[in-house]
Protein backbone atom coordinates (compact mmCIF):
# COMPACT_ATOMS: atom_id res chain seq x y z
CA UNK A 1 0.00 0.00 0.00
CA UNK A 2 1.00 3.62 -0.74
CA UNK A 3 0.03 7.10 0.68
CA UNK A 4 -3.10 8.19 -1.16
CA UNK A 5 -5.72 10.71 -1.08
CA UNK A 6 -8.98 10.07 0.57
CA UNK A 7 -10.39 13.05 2.30
CA UNK A 8 -10.94 16.32 -0.50
CA UNK A 9 -9.87 20.07 1.14
CA UNK A 10 -13.92 20.81 1.32
CA UNK A 11 -14.58 17.90 3.36
CA UNK A 12 -11.75 18.38 5.47
CA UNK A 13 -12.65 22.38 6.18
CA UNK A 14 -16.23 21.82 6.63
CA UNK A 15 -15.52 18.74 9.59
CA UNK A 16 -13.19 21.15 11.42
CA UNK A 17 -14.51 24.50 10.58
CA UNK A 18 -17.94 22.01 11.66
CA UNK A 19 -16.27 21.31 15.33
CA UNK A 20 -14.83 24.85 16.02
CA UNK A 21 -18.34 26.19 15.43
CA UNK A 22 -20.54 23.67 17.19
CA UNK A 23 -17.42 23.93 20.22
CA UNK A 24 -17.83 27.32 20.40
CA UNK A 25 -21.70 27.49 20.07
CA UNK A 26 -21.71 25.07 22.70
CA UNK A 27 -19.64 26.95 24.88
CA UNK A 28 -21.07 30.52 24.73
CA UNK A 29 -24.38 29.30 24.80
CA UNK A 30 -24.66 30.36 28.58
CA UNK A 31 -23.45 33.76 28.63
CA UNK A 32 -25.64 36.20 27.48
CA UNK A 33 -22.76 38.88 26.77
CA UNK A 34 -21.29 36.23 24.20
CA UNK A 35 -24.48 36.20 22.41
CA UNK A 36 -23.36 37.18 19.32
CA UNK A 37 -20.85 35.31 19.13
CA UNK A 38 -23.46 32.55 19.97
CA UNK A 39 -25.60 33.13 16.95
CA UNK A 40 -22.78 33.88 14.70
CA UNK A 41 -21.49 30.11 15.25
CA UNK A 42 -24.66 28.83 14.61
CA UNK A 43 -25.34 30.57 11.95
CA UNK A 44 -22.22 29.49 10.34
CA UNK A 45 -22.96 25.68 11.76
CA UNK A 46 -26.21 25.70 9.79
CA UNK A 47 -24.59 27.08 6.36
CA UNK A 48 -21.80 24.48 6.67
CA UNK A 49 -24.41 21.97 7.01
CA UNK A 50 -26.12 22.74 4.00
CA UNK A 51 -22.73 23.20 1.82
CA UNK A 52 -22.45 19.41 3.42
CA UNK A 53 -25.44 17.99 2.00
CA UNK A 54 -24.64 19.55 -1.48
CA UNK A 55 -21.08 18.18 -1.26
CA UNK A 56 -22.75 14.63 -0.49
CA UNK A 57 -24.10 14.82 -3.80
CA UNK A 58 -21.50 16.21 -6.14
CA UNK A 59 -18.24 15.51 -4.10
CA UNK A 60 -15.30 13.50 -4.50
CA UNK A 61 -15.68 9.68 -4.18
CA UNK A 62 -15.28 9.28 -0.22
CA UNK A 63 -17.39 12.81 0.10
CA UNK A 64 -20.30 11.34 -1.20
CA UNK A 65 -23.47 9.82 0.97
CA UNK A 66 -23.45 6.54 -1.73
CA UNK A 67 -19.83 5.96 -0.73
CA UNK A 68 -20.93 5.19 2.94
CA UNK A 69 -24.52 3.99 2.96
CA UNK A 70 -23.97 0.99 5.74
CA UNK A 71 -27.23 -0.37 6.61
CA UNK A 72 -27.65 -0.50 10.92
CA UNK A 73 -27.09 -4.32 10.77
CA UNK A 74 -23.71 -3.80 9.09
CA UNK A 75 -22.75 -0.88 11.56
CA UNK A 76 -23.89 -3.28 14.67
CA UNK A 77 -21.87 -5.93 13.16
CA UNK A 78 -19.02 -3.79 12.80
CA UNK A 79 -18.94 -2.68 16.33
CA UNK A 80 -18.73 -6.11 17.54
CA UNK A 81 -16.18 -6.85 15.52
CA UNK A 82 -14.27 -4.17 16.95
CA UNK A 83 -14.84 -4.99 20.10
CA UNK A 84 -13.36 -8.39 19.06
CA UNK A 85 -10.56 -6.61 17.68
CA UNK A 86 -11.26 -8.19 13.89
CA UNK A 87 -12.84 -5.22 12.60
CA UNK A 88 -12.55 -4.64 8.41
CA UNK A 89 -10.62 -2.05 7.65
CA UNK A 90 -12.19 0.69 5.41
CA UNK A 91 -10.37 3.19 3.20
CA UNK A 92 -13.51 5.69 3.86
CA UNK A 93 -15.83 6.14 6.26
CA UNK A 94 -16.70 2.67 8.33
CA UNK A 95 -20.51 1.57 9.14
CA UNK A 96 -20.53 2.80 12.50
CA UNK A 97 -18.46 6.05 11.64
CA UNK A 98 -20.76 6.61 8.70
CA UNK A 99 -23.57 6.62 11.56
CA UNK A 100 -22.12 8.93 13.74
CA UNK A 101 -22.03 11.16 10.15
CA UNK A 102 -25.66 10.59 9.87
CA UNK A 103 -26.67 11.65 13.60
CA UNK A 104 -24.52 14.50 13.81
CA UNK A 105 -26.03 15.88 10.27
CA UNK A 106 -29.30 15.63 11.47
CA UNK A 107 -28.74 16.42 15.15
CA UNK A 108 -27.15 19.87 13.76
CA UNK A 109 -29.48 20.27 11.02
CA UNK A 110 -32.17 20.12 14.23
CA UNK A 111 -30.32 22.88 16.30
CA UNK A 112 -29.87 25.18 13.77
CA UNK A 113 -33.59 24.75 12.98
CA UNK A 114 -34.94 24.66 16.56
CA UNK A 115 -32.00 27.56 16.92
CA UNK A 116 -33.50 30.39 14.43
CA UNK A 117 -36.95 30.41 16.14
CA UNK A 118 -34.96 31.77 19.59
CA UNK A 119 -33.74 34.96 17.43
CA UNK A 120 -37.55 36.20 17.38
CA UNK A 121 -38.34 35.20 20.98
CA UNK A 122 -39.69 31.94 19.82
CA UNK A 123 -38.53 30.43 23.62
CA UNK A 124 -40.77 27.10 23.48
CA UNK A 125 -37.60 26.06 21.07
CA UNK A 126 -35.48 26.56 23.46
CA UNK A 127 -35.44 23.24 25.85
CA UNK A 128 -35.65 21.36 21.89
CA UNK A 129 -32.29 23.45 21.01
CA UNK A 130 -30.66 22.28 24.23
CA UNK A 131 -31.37 18.54 24.31
CA UNK A 132 -30.56 18.53 20.63
CA UNK A 133 -27.09 20.08 21.66
CA UNK A 134 -26.57 17.73 24.69
CA UNK A 135 -27.48 14.59 22.08
CA UNK A 136 -25.07 16.10 19.91
CA UNK A 137 -22.03 16.53 22.42
CA UNK A 138 -22.72 12.67 22.96
CA UNK A 139 -22.34 11.72 19.25
CA UNK A 140 -19.05 13.93 19.55
CA UNK A 141 -18.26 11.69 22.20
CA UNK A 142 -18.87 8.72 21.07
CA UNK A 143 -17.82 9.28 17.62
CA UNK A 144 -14.16 10.35 18.84
CA UNK A 145 -14.15 6.87 21.39
CA UNK A 146 -14.96 5.47 17.64
CA UNK A 147 -12.06 6.96 15.78
CA UNK A 148 -9.24 6.30 18.64
CA UNK A 149 -10.42 2.68 18.88
CA UNK A 150 -10.34 2.53 14.92
CA UNK A 151 -7.04 3.89 14.84
CA UNK A 152 -5.66 1.27 17.54
CA UNK A 153 -6.86 -1.68 16.13
CA UNK A 154 -5.40 -0.84 12.26
CA UNK A 155 -2.51 1.15 13.43
CA UNK A 156 -3.63 4.03 11.22
CA UNK A 157 -4.14 7.95 12.89
CA UNK A 158 -7.07 8.57 11.31
CA UNK A 159 -7.80 12.10 12.52
CA UNK A 160 -4.09 13.11 10.91
CA UNK A 161 -5.64 11.77 7.88
CA UNK A 162 -8.57 14.40 8.22
CA UNK A 163 -5.78 16.89 8.25
CA UNK A 164 -3.51 16.05 5.58
CA UNK A 165 -6.31 14.00 4.11
CA UNK A 166 -3.92 11.49 2.98
CA UNK A 167 -4.00 7.47 3.92
CA UNK A 168 -2.69 4.31 3.38
CA UNK A 169 -4.36 2.41 0.03
CA UNK A 170 -4.19 0.78 -3.22
CA UNK A 171 -3.33 3.48 -5.68
CA UNK A 172 -6.89 3.08 -7.33
CA UNK A 173 -8.14 3.56 -4.58
CA UNK A 174 -7.43 7.20 -4.33
CA UNK A 175 -9.30 10.67 -5.35
CA UNK A 176 -7.90 12.16 -8.52
CA UNK A 177 -8.30 15.97 -6.90
CA UNK A 178 -8.55 17.58 -3.73
CA UNK A 179 -10.92 19.61 -5.09
CA UNK A 180 -9.38 23.04 -4.34
CA UNK A 181 -11.63 25.23 -5.88
CA UNK A 182 -14.80 23.58 -4.35
CA UNK A 183 -12.92 25.14 -1.13
CA UNK A 184 -11.98 28.22 -2.06
CA UNK A 185 -15.56 28.55 -2.72
CA UNK A 186 -16.66 27.71 0.69
CA UNK A 187 -13.81 30.12 2.33
CA UNK A 188 -15.34 33.17 0.48
CA UNK A 189 -18.48 32.05 0.99
CA UNK A 190 -17.96 32.03 4.86
CA UNK A 191 -15.59 35.40 4.58
CA UNK A 192 -18.73 37.25 3.03
CA UNK A 193 -21.21 36.02 5.29
CA UNK A 194 -18.91 36.86 8.48
CA UNK A 195 -18.10 40.19 7.20
CA UNK A 196 -21.59 40.76 6.74
CA UNK A 197 -22.73 39.90 10.10
CA UNK A 198 -19.95 41.80 12.48
CA UNK A 199 -20.81 44.35 10.26
CA UNK A 200 -24.83 44.01 11.13
CA UNK A 201 -24.25 43.67 14.99
CA UNK A 202 -24.54 46.82 17.29
CA UNK A 203 -23.11 46.21 20.69
CA UNK A 204 -25.02 49.10 22.18
CA UNK A 205 -28.54 48.06 21.31
CA UNK A 206 -27.78 44.27 21.16
CA UNK A 207 -29.26 44.03 18.03
CA UNK A 208 -28.46 41.79 14.76
CA UNK A 209 -29.22 42.89 10.87
CA UNK A 210 -28.87 39.60 9.09
CA UNK A 211 -28.52 39.76 5.36
CA UNK A 212 -31.72 37.79 4.72
CA UNK A 213 -33.92 39.78 7.01
CA UNK A 214 -35.42 43.35 6.61
CA UNK A 215 -35.67 44.17 10.30
CA UNK A 216 -32.91 44.16 12.61
CA UNK A 217 -32.69 41.23 15.52
CA UNK A 218 -32.63 42.14 19.19
CA UNK A 219 -30.65 40.00 20.98
CA UNK A 220 -30.82 41.03 24.43
CA UNK A 221 -32.60 39.14 27.42
CA UNK A 222 -36.13 40.30 28.46
CA UNK A 223 -35.18 40.25 31.73
CA UNK A 224 -35.63 43.62 32.67
CA UNK A 225 -38.73 44.31 31.33
CA UNK A 226 -40.51 41.42 32.68
CA UNK A 227 -39.47 42.65 36.04
CA UNK A 228 -41.06 45.98 35.33
CA UNK A 229 -43.73 44.37 34.35
CA UNK A 230 -43.91 42.33 37.68
CA UNK A 231 -43.47 45.39 39.68
CA UNK A 232 -46.81 47.21 37.91
CA UNK A 233 -48.99 44.26 38.96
Amino acid sequence: MKSIIVWDIPTRLFHWLFVLSFTIAFITAEFESWIAVHVFAGLVMFGLLAYRLIWGIIGSRYARFSSFLFAPGVATKYLLDSLQGKSDRYIGHNPAGSWAVYFMLLLGLGISVSGLPLLSGGELWEEVHEVLSYGALTVVVVHITGVVVSSMLHRENLPRAMVTGRNKGEESQGIRSSRPISAIVLLVLLAAFSISYWNGWDSQSQTIKLPFIDQPLSLAENDEGDEHEEDDD
